[in-house]
């Protein structure tokens, strides 16, 4: 857990009891993706959603210890989260290390723009940190240049492999 923020916010580990919030931060970041790139993105059920983050069940198996959500608090709410994981590459070219993989990151419409999303960031690194991780690594969609501008220009990433997709069927 790390103290309120400038802007009033808290970042602590999530509960059971934040699927709901958690869910909703979700939903508006999946719309967004699915109007960003609807051959690959969609909207899931809202419930569904809520019941993997109820139930422990938004990362894949991976020992307690190496996986974490957290959540930004603002006024009793969910403001945004953050999932991470450490990963390790299969690629024998790669350095062996430990990565602080960022896999979902989202904050509610109404509050962006207030660096809540910086402090989430920024929380889940430290969490790698502390759990040896050498570098952080997230992905991100190319026509997000909100997201883009985000972690390239504020938040010090730097694109460092690129991921191609072709249509097969």
């Amino acid at each position: 857990m790390t103290p309120a923020g400038p802007a009033g916010v808290m970042i602590r580990a999530a509960r059971p009891e934040d699927a709901d919030g958690i869910a909703a931060v979700f939903m508006e970041s999946a719309e967004l993706h699915a109007r960003l790139e609807p051959e690959r993105y969609l909207v899931p059920e809202r419930e569904r959603i809520a019941g993997r983050y109820r139930e422990g069940r938004q990362h894949p198996p991976r020992p307690p210890e190496d996986v974490v959500t957290l959540v930004a608090e603002l006024g009793g709410e969910v403001a945004g989260f953050v999932d991470a994981r450490l990963e390790w590459s299969f690629d024998a070219m790669h350095r062996e290390m430990t990565y602080c993989y960022i896999a979902e990151i989202a904050v509610r419409a109404a509050h962006r723009s207030k660096g809540i999303g910086a402090q989430l960031l920024r929380a889940a690194e430290d969490w790698g940190r502390r759990r040896g991780a050498h570098l952080a690594s997230l992905e991100y969609n190319a026509a997000n240049t909100r997201a883009q501008e985000f972690y390239l220009e504020r938040m010090g990433y730097r694109a460092a492999s690129i991921t191609a997709v072709k249509r097969l069927r």
